[in-house]
């Protein structure tokens, strides 16, 4: 009878791991969490500021046009456009954005009277600049 009551334990054993182990594997899955959802924010609108060093100059002299570009990546070429009666005119003074974010231009105009001036970037522009030439 030793030998019967052995079978019967290790039986019972065998057959309890194996319920346990198909308990597991029927078990109620756990509960899946969806991914944080990510939220796509637009780039920081492209912008544009400028202040010329004088207000006033003499034809040819030297001025800075001075500014900040938010949302623009450094080493990006700015230019300055001159209002030329209804047109802008990109003129042949440029100068890249810097790691900070500025820029600073050195200009020289020879068109007397009030001039116009703004940064371009791309379609990016700043607001106008006036320097008067005397």
């Amino acid at each position: 009878m030793n030998r019967a009551l052995r079978y019967v334990a290790v039986g019972t054993i065998a057959v309890s791991l194996l319920a346990g182990g198909s308990a597991a594997a029927f078990a109620a899955p756990q509960q899946l969490h969806s991914p944080t959802p990510v939220v796509a924010t637009a780039p920081a609108a492209a912008a544009l500021t400028a202040k010329a060093s004088v207000t006033t100059v003499s034809a040819w002299q030297q001025f800075r046009i001075t500014g900040t570009a938010k949302g623009i990546k450094a080493g990006t070429k700015v230019t300055v456009q001159q209002k030329q009666g209804t047109k802008w005119v990109s003129l042949p003074a440029q100068t890249p954005v810097n790691a900070s974010g500025t820029y600073a231009v050195r200009v020289k105009l020879g068109i007397k009277g009030v001039n116009q001036l703004r940064m371009a970037a791309g379609s990016t522009v700043s607001p106008v600049v006036k320097v008067t030439v005397r």
